[in-house]
């Protein structure tokens, strides 16, 4: 019943016709009456209605999500979230043609997006998605869980959902890719479009749990209790990896390092102290769970993994722990070689095994540069490791790129808070070739004291 339905000649019926994926208005439209349209569709509704055996009242609103004021506390069995992402789609600005006509314009202060227009980066952007998230915490009920769906190409803005998330309460449990086999327009016709969407799975811990916590951590008897009574509420909330066609997945948050954020992350949101530090966690990981396959299970979770191992064909490989760029770098290639890929391919899978924060101090690289500077990309789109005759020439361009970094931090002043700890490297063996002993005591006096004793270990 709007300019929105285009006419289609070779149709009986001209309803539901509607432009699909698009936002203009087609060169031919239908004026399907109301009438014509209603009488059809209330005989069809009726009888869904009769046969659903919905006995419980429902409610439909329309409300921003960063204040539910319709939704008491603890009142919501299950969330599913499909929110804006950073600088996706502007959609109050999308909508200004129809909002031009009916003459009520959307109120977008409150948009959880990255416009420059509206003056929202990352961070406002991060903040109103904690609000949201907030929200969402407040009424979903002690022990239940919220689904999160994540479509965006980059890495900041996984790293700012992930963020929200945890600041808002919730502890991420689970985090999986998403074919939804049907493409959208940009999917279909971009090679650089994310394929495939990020499933994440969160819960709000109940409130034994969080009475629990709390109880251990009181001044006089804080110990490592509190760490336990955590790790072994997340564990019974993970799922045992399934046998998916004679294979045996891998869960990467059944991994110690990804079970040590967790537990940090829960502990500093509720204002608690951390009683232990991650060489400590590791050692008591392994003396009180039991370890399969590089995943910690509890004792009866354990027993169904041996009885599902035991079935297995195989068991799929922990993928590489992808935390600084060198890493990153030896992930992208382990994917590579197995078959070459588009950049929408790896982006999803990426995000997903980029879980974990960076290295202190080093900058999170995109996708696209650390393919652009260590891989070769055919004319499909598809990149691909490069063979020895030109890997050369592509080191040399890395080479060049690390180096022009490397000038600018030794062009500008002060501490150097965040910085690619290999153009530093590479920085440090030019200068040290030239006999450049200058730039190198330069660059190092801005250097923070961790990085030394980090590099001392390697």
């Amino acid at each position: 019943m709007s300019r929105w339905a285009r006419y289609v000649p070779k149709h009986y019926s001209q309803v539901n016709q509607g432009l699909s994926g698009t936002l203009y208005i087609a060169s031919q439209v239908v004026e399907a009456s109301p009438g014509y349209i209603i009488r059809g569709k209330i005989p069809r509704l009726a009888a869904v209605l009769r046969t659903s055996g919905l006995g419980s009242p429902v409610i439909v609103s329309t409300q921003s999500s960063h204040r539910l004021k319709s939704l008491p506390d603890n009142s919501v069995d299950y969330v599913f979230v499909d929110p804006p992402f950073g600088s996706n789609l502007m959609y109050s600005e999308l909508n200004f043609l129809w909002e031009a006509w009916l003459g009520v314009f959307t109120d977008n202060g409150p948009e959880a997006v990255v416009n420059k227009t509206q003056g929202k980066g990352l961070p406002e952007y991060q903040a109103l998605m904690e609000a949201c998230f907030r929200q969402f915490y407040r009424v979903l009920k002690p022990g239940r869980w919220m689904t999160v769906e994540f479509h965006n190409s980059q890495n900041r803005v996984w790293n700012a959902i992930q963020e929200a998330l945890q600041r808002a309460g919730f502890v991420i449990a689970d985090v999986r890719t998403l074919d939804k086999q049907q493409g959208t327009f940009k999917q279909v016709t971009t090679t650089g479009a994310v394929k495939q969407d990020l499933i994440i799975s969160a819960y709000k811990p109940n409130e034994r749990l969080e009475e629990r916590v709390r109880a251990l951590s009181r001044p006089g008897l804080a110990s490592s209790e509190s760490v336990w009574a955590f790790v072994d509420y997340h564990l019974n909330q993970l799922p045992v990896p399934e046998l998916i066609d004679g294979k045996l997945e891998v869960l990467a948050e059944r991994q110690d390092y990804l079970l040590y954020d967790r537990m940090v992350a829960f502990h500093v949101q509720r204002g608690i102290p951390v009683p232990i530090g991650a060489a400590e966690f590791y050692a008591g990981l392994r003396e009180r769970y039991s370890e399969r396959d590089g995943m910690f299970f509890l004792p009866l979770q354990a027993a169904e993994y041996d009885r599902r191992r035991l079935r297995a064909e195989a068991v799929v490989q922990l993928p590489l722990i992808v935390t600084d760029e060198r890493s990153a770098i030896r992930w992208l290639r382990a994917q590579l070689q197995e078959q070459p890929r588009t950049l929408g391919e790896l982006q999803p899978l990426f995000m997903r095994e980029a879980q974990r924060a960076w290295a202190e101090n080093e900058t999170p690289l995109e996708l696209r540069q650390l393919l652009e500077e260590n891989f070769l990309e055919d004319e499909e789109g598809r990149w691909y490791v490069p063979d020895p005759n030109r890997a050369r020439d592509l080191e040399e361009m890395r080479e060049k790129l690390l180096l022009r970094e490397f000038r600018r931090y030794a062009s500008e002043r002060g501490p150097l808070k965040v910085f690619r700890k290999e153009a530093v490297m590479a920085g440090f063996r030019r200068a040290w070739r030239e006999k450049d002993y200058e730039t190198i005591v330069r660059v190092a006096d801005r250097l923070p004291l961790g990085f030394w004793r980090k590099t001392r270990r390697c």
